[in-house]
């Protein structure tokens, strides 16, 4: 859709849809949403609408330190890995070491 997305298994989990109003956003749950912006609210903030009811959650950029953006990311990231492994999705792991193995062996040659 034109902007950057952070996927796991082919599902987005992060994204930077909204970049240019400062903000990155996050797939959470209502329980985790509700979390995060109750330790950080200069930092998180739901996004309005239904979306945000479902927990999808900006995230200041300017605001956020990188462990807070880190620790954010991971849980996004868990709750997808989990989602996807209930559904009996990969999670696109196993890819990413048959590429790293592919390129390695190439380097060699």
């Amino acid at each position: 859709m034109g902007a950057a997305d952070f996927r796991v298994g082919g599902r987005i989990f992060a994204t930077l849809a909204s970049e240019k109003q400062g903000y990155g956003n996050l797939m959470l749950t209502a329980e985790q949403q509700a979390a995060f912006v109750e330790e950080l609210p200069e930092v998180f903030v739901p996004i309005a609408g239904g979306w945000g009811r479902m927990g999808m959650t900006h995230i200041r950029l300017a605001a956020a330190n990188e462990d807070v953006l880190r620790g954010a990311l991971q849980a996004a990231w868990k709750l997808r890995v989990e989602k996807n492994a209930r559904s009996g999705k990969k999670t696109g792991s196993t890819l990413r070491h048959k590429q790293a193995a592919t390129t390695r062996k190439s380097k060699r040659r």
